[in-house]
């Protein structure tokens, strides 16, 4: 998959050096869920169908976040994550569209004459896709403007449990802690991938050694609690058991949460590795404790857990990451 940079304005030679005849989707796609995996789905097939490469136009930053929105600092899919997941899917070209406030101003006519400029002969949108200065291109609008260049397809709502999929709840599940719903709303395990750095070493000194980690990206965190995980080292997927928190029990004021995994039957040194963390079930909320020896019976609780959730997981369920290639 080529990766395109594009930024303001839209006669740019980053916009008019990439024509080509092909199918384009077109939306922001943090998360990459279940219902944009359709819209993909769609475009592809179609692609397929025609004998034409597919592209996908993203947005970066989000718009929310350049007109505010701080908790849109962070994503469910941060660029490059973005990236690795749109590659397996069989894409041939990603637009990155750098959205400022330069670009805001453009308005919708104008961006439905520059996809057209870019050669596609074909769109796929989902039902609720907004384009243009203060959103005032629709779905219907886009396919009325380019009716004498492109084709739109207009994908519907995919819903679960008769609510909308959508980026907005895929982010409140992560912050309520609800990581199952997350990710069936995904399709896949939330993924946050990063580099192990030293820590308190706190955790060797007990028995439950940790990799601490370093996000790579401005991932959504999610809610602050142990859950159980996979942790991807080289090529090999482990089992281990995963902290988001504050470490009340030995520390006081923190505000910014420390992520370490600990990987079951695992004892190599891999600090300045980059590693992937796949978080599959909460298990219970962080406390804190009185005695270091109340911390190791409940960890080693946690260890024993985590253990029976990922076996009964990876036995008949979706979720198993090592099927998953990155």
């Amino acid at each position: 998959m080529e990766t395109i940079p594009l930024h303001a304005p839209l006669d740019d030679t980053s916009w008019t050096s990439c024509r080509q005849p092909q199918v384009l989707v077109l939306g922001h796609f943090d998360g990459i869920h279940t219902g944009h995996a359709q819209v993909i789905q769609r475009a592809l097939d179609y692609g397929a169908e025609h004998g034409l490469p597919v592209g996908l136009m993203t947005f970066h930053p989000h718009p929310k976040g350049v007109f505010g929105r701080s908790e849109y600092h962070r994503y469910v899919t941060p660029p490059m994550e973005k990236e690795r997941i749109l590659s397996r899917m069989g894409l041939d070209r990603l637009y990155v569209v750098q959205f400022d406030m330069s670009f805001a101003q453009v308005s919708a006519q104008k961006f439905a004459e520059a996809v057209c400029a870019l050669g596609v002969k074909h769109v796929v949108i989902g039902f609720d896709y907004r384009f243009g200065h203060r959103g005032e291109g629709t779905a219907e609008m886009l396919k009325d403007w380019g009716n004498d260049c492109f084709t739109v397809d207009i994908v519907p709502a995919h819903s679960e449990d008769g609510t909308k999929v959508s980026s907005t709840r895929i982010r409140q599940c992560l912050a309520q802690g609800d990581i199952t719903k997350a990710n069936q709303l995904l399709g896949r395990p939330y993924l946050i991938q990063g580099e192990v750095i030293h820590g308190d070493a706190r955790g060797r000194t007990i028995g439950f050694p940790t990799a601490n980690v370093n996000p790579e990206e401005p991932y959504i965190i999610p809610a602050i609690g142990v859950y159980a995980a996979k942790v991807k080292v080289g090529g090999t997927w482990y089992d281990g058991v995963l902290s988001i928190g504050l470490k009340p029990t030995f520390k006081s004021g923190e505000t910014v949460p420390t992520i370490e995994a600990h990987l079951f039957d695992f004892d190599a040194d891999i600090y300045g590795e980059t590693i992937a963390i796949a978080v599959m079930d909460y298990i219970r909320s962080e406390q804190k404790f009185n005695s270091i020896q109340d911390l190791i019976a409940q960890i080693t609780a946690d260890a024993e857990e985590a253990r029976q959730r990922l076996a009964a997981m990876d036995a008949e369920s979706m979720f198993s990451c090592a099927a998953q290639e990155r």
